[in-house]
């Protein structure tokens, strides 16, 4: 039914329904971080050995859940709520270089099966064509989602922002013809703008409750 058609029903289906499951693990942030590197890295393993053995679905959810403990695992790291804004503004510049002249170009253009390894898909349903996102885009979801619950933010109207810079995202790139878009500039700005006053608040009060 064409291709804007296609944008919707990933959008506002498939790509809810993908990180859905993030949303349902989201517990097992609390674990502690040699847990966490446990577990990321033995995802990691399976990961490569389904994509070895040509299992393409059980190494696409493989990798999503590799990349989303290995973001729990990058969080369990923080200790102060506001690393996690200045993290998320400093890697947007990042990323748009990266997609528009650096590695991740490199890697779409001329390295596809790369892309595809370090990558997951997201089909709609009777069509063959897939929409894909880096799994760096997906171990930041993880990470802003983890710190919601972790520093006492947005979890619920974040992960809903989130979801939606991704259909964004996508969207863009279909009406402006490219192969790929940066995707974690969006993401980045959902979860700041979700949670920014809040975060500001934690940063104001936090000299105060140091003095007490």
């Amino acid at each position: 039914m064409g291709d804007w058609w296609d944008v919707a029903v990933v959008a506002l289906f498939v790509i809810p329904l993908t990180f859905s499951l993030v949303w349902l693990a989201l517990p097992l942030s609390r674990l502690g971080p040699m847990r966490i590197g446990l577990m990321a890295a033995t995802l990691v393993l399976l990961a490569v050995a389904a994509s070895a053995a040509d299992l393409e679905l059980a190494a696409n959810f493989l990798k999503l859940a590799a990349a989303t403990m290995l973001g729990w695992w990058a969080l369990s790291f923080f200790e102060e709520s506001w690393w996690v804004p200045l993290i998320a503004l400093l890697i947007i510049p990042v990323d748009l270089y990266s997609v528009a002249r650096g590695p991740t170009r490199e890697i779409t253009e001329n390295r596809p099966e790369v892309f595809d390894a370090l990558s997951i898909f997201m089909r709609v349903p009777g069509e063959s064509g897939t929409a894909q996102l880096g799994l760096p885009d997906v171990l930041f979801f993880a990470l802003f989602l983890g710190a919601c619950l972790r520093f006492g933010l947005r979890t619920g109207p974040t992960w809903v922002a989130m979801t939606l810079s991704f259909g964004a995202t996508l969207a863009l790139a279909v009406g402006l013809g490219e192969a790929g878009i940066a995707a974690l500039p969006l993401l980045s700005l959902a979860f700041v703008c979700v949670n920014g006053d809040r975060l500001w608040r934690q940063l104001r009060d936090r000299p105060a409750e140091d003095s007490t």
